[in-house]
């Protein structure tokens, strides 16, 4: 066997394999996956390849999942690229928390007068930790930093701070009955179309479990409560 022919033969091997490489990686049944997750309560939003040969990656109301390709096994949880050092449910899902935010405008903005950041908060008026952040919203605007807060109930819908936050979003002055709330004081019951709801399932699918919960305008979301200067420092990263 000559060379050329010897060489052309393992290129054209190395092409098979990548060809099949490839369609290995997106050989994933999308009908199957959406009916297994739906008999789950599971609301599927996009299903992707995966970094992960066999698996799918599925966005869905309650985050994200990796399913087989056959829609026959999920797991929840983290998957860490060993080689990179980084979690990879992170990296995969900043872009679709920073489309999904940009879509948004029925946030309350407390803006900074020097604004050199803008973060997004899911917050709970009832939350001890959320009130601190609040009343420390002189040092946030120092720091260049807007805050624009999203409602997230940790109770639930239909619990009392879930129509509170109702109540704020329905306010006529919005910010005034958000300064009130995060003093403990109470808001009037005032009933409107709102997008609490709305909030509330966004933060599910961004992984919001707990408030506050702050999203970086790189996507990255920040879980507790962050005194100005290590917010700004991070944001300055």
């Amino acid at each position: 066997m000559t060379m050329l022919r010897l060489s052309m033969l393992v290129f054209a091997f190395g092409l098979a394999a990548t060809q099949l490489a490839a369609e290995t990686a997106t050989a994933y049944d999308e009908a199957a996956i959406q009916r297994q997750l739906t008999q789950l309560g599971l609301k599927v939003d996009s299903v992707g390849p995966s970094p992960v040969e066999g698996l799918a990656q599925v966005f869905t109301n309650r985050g994200l999942f990796f399913v087989s390709n056959d829609g026959n096994f999920f797991f929840e949880g983290n998957l860490f690229d060993i080689q990179n050092r980084e979690l990879v449910n992170e990296q995969l899902i900043r872009p679709m928390r920073q489309q999904k935010l940009a879509e948004l405008t029925d946030y309350i903005e407390f803006k900074a007068p020097n604004e050199r950041y803008v973060v997004t908060i899911f917050t709970d008026p009832s939350c001890g930790f959320c009130r601190r952040l609040h009343q420390e919203m002189t040092e946030y605007y120092k720091a260049g930093i807007t805050v624009r807060y999203l409602a997230f109930p940790r109770g639930g819908m239909n619990s009392d701070t879930g129509k509170d936050l109702e109540a704020i979003w329905c306010s006529r002055d919005k910010n005034s009955a958000m300064d009130r709330a995060k003093a403990g004081r109470s808001v009037s019951a005032v009933e409107c179309r709102n997008p609490v709801a709305q909030h509330y399932q966004l933060g599910q699918a961004f992984g919001v479990t707990g408030t506050p919960a702050i999203v970086l305008p790189s996507g990255q979301m920040i879980p507790g409560y962050q005194p100005a200067e290590a917010l700004a420092q991070q944001l300055a990263n």
